[in-house]
């Protein structure tokens, strides 16, 4: 194989990593929005905590599909949990838009965005394999 093949088969592996950390952790952050859905419904949480739900469901969510990008794709760790805390925030401002008449961009937004950095830059510093040096066994004198 030459060297341009090989980097395009490393991109494409890279961008279906990414998307697919983004859409876990869309999905994990669908789930926990509507478990705090129905524990505001019981009366266990206040029904003003919505943004502070909103913004734990971003690290939470952005956490686990970023160490699911970091798993796949070892090499650039840090890029690879922001860019899949980039691809969730986008799928969640495109959900936004799909319910509601057009962008709300207010503070709620910037949570959500500042959720996600926060849980994708986590999972590129702590998640994934990370390179470890090989020991030569000790030498017997």
């Amino acid at each position: 194989m030459r060297k341009a093949e090989v980097q395009g088969a490393n991109a494409v592996q890279m961008t279906v990593a990414v998307v697919l950390g983004g859409l876990l952790a869309l999905g994990v952050e669908l789930v926990i929005l509507l478990l705090g859905a129905v524990a505001v419904s019981k009366g266990i949480l206040r029904d003003n905590i919505s943004p502070q739900l909103t913004a734990a469901a971003c690290v939470v969510g952005c956490l686990i599909g970023g160490t699911l990008t970091c798993a796949r794709w070892n090499s650039r760790r840090l890029l690879a949990g922001l860019a899949t805390s980039a691809v969730c925030y986008l799928l969640v401002l495109a959900v936004g838009l799909l319910m509601n008449d057009g962008p709300e961009l207010g503070l709620q937004a910037l949570i959500e965005l500042a959720g996600c950095l926060c849980g994708g830059a986590l999972a590129g510093m702590f998640g994934g394999k990370g390179k470890r040096k090989k020991h030569s066994p000790a030498r017997k004198k």
